[in-house]
């Protein structure tokens, strides 16, 4: 593996990582007009449901998941592109 992917990876994941929480965040607050159910709010976890816990959870990890892969493609092709 090329040096300059190790170091731009988790670069760019972190950060694309960082859009993406924001983004369900967003996202969330919009659809059901409440705030995320996340650990250490305890305001939010108590007004959440266990279904709306579950549900915040699953679309966390299907964006966290497609993050992981786009981001990986893109610093493939970034890389890819330097090299020539």
């Amino acid at each position: 593996m090329n040096s300059l992917m190790k170091l731009l990876g988790p670069v760019i994941s972190i950060a694309a990582g960082f859009v993406g929480g924001k983004i369900v965040d967003k996202a969330w607050v919009g659809f059901t007009g409440q705030q995320p159910p996340k650990h250490g709010d305890k305001e939010a976890q108590a007004e959440a449901s266990m279904r709306q816990a579950i549900a915040f959870a699953v679309i966390s990890a299907v964006v966290a998941a497609l993050i992981q892969v786009l981001a990986d493609r893109g610093t493939q092709k970034a890389v890819a592109k330097l090299r020539k």
